[in-house]
């Protein structure tokens, strides 16, 4: 028995949620969908706004951005946390790059064009997840919030 729990301890496998293997652009699809998903409506504008973000940041085609999409959706809906999602994107991140996705976040909160309570609240979750300060998630609000307005 112990020596089955040292060999999962030091295996070198991805990260699994399910029997899925999670990589960078499933997490981010992930808490996007997360974001989407906050206050209860899953609406167009906030739909196209992750397809964007997911096809100009991953550089993926139309059919492998609605592919990454669909799996997303599946992973969190029977993710119990946030976890897997975090640790892939903190493993694979910068500082800065952190506070861009925060603000990638915030750019689907803002795509229907009003900032619900519980979008907020999920990105505030993620932003300390993700050990962004309090001034650049701020920052990352204030510059998305400026051009959903434009």
């Amino acid at each position: 028995m112990l020596n089955h729990l040292k060999k999962l301890l030091q295996s070198n496998t991805p990260k699994t949620v399910g029997h899925e293997v999670l990589d960078f652009n499933t997490a981010l699809a992930a808490l996007l969908v997360e974001v989407m998903r906050a206050d209860g409506k899953l609406l167009d504008s906030e739909f196209d706004k992750i397809s964007h973000i997911l096809t100009q940041r991953c550089q993926l085609s139309a059919e492998q951005t609605t592919a990454l999409i669909d799996k997303a959706q599946k992973l969190v809906e029977h993710a119990i946390d946030l976890f897997a999602f975090v640790k892939q994107i903190n493993q694979h991140t910068s500082d800065i790059e952190r506070i861009d996705i925060i603000e990638l976040l915030w750019h689907v909160a803002f795509a229907d064009g009003h900032l619900d309570s519980h979008e907020d609240h999920i990105i505030r979750k993620i932003s300390g997840l993700l050990y962004v300060a309090h001034p650049d998630f701020i920052s990352a609000k204030l510059a998305a919030q400026e051009s959903a307005a434009k």
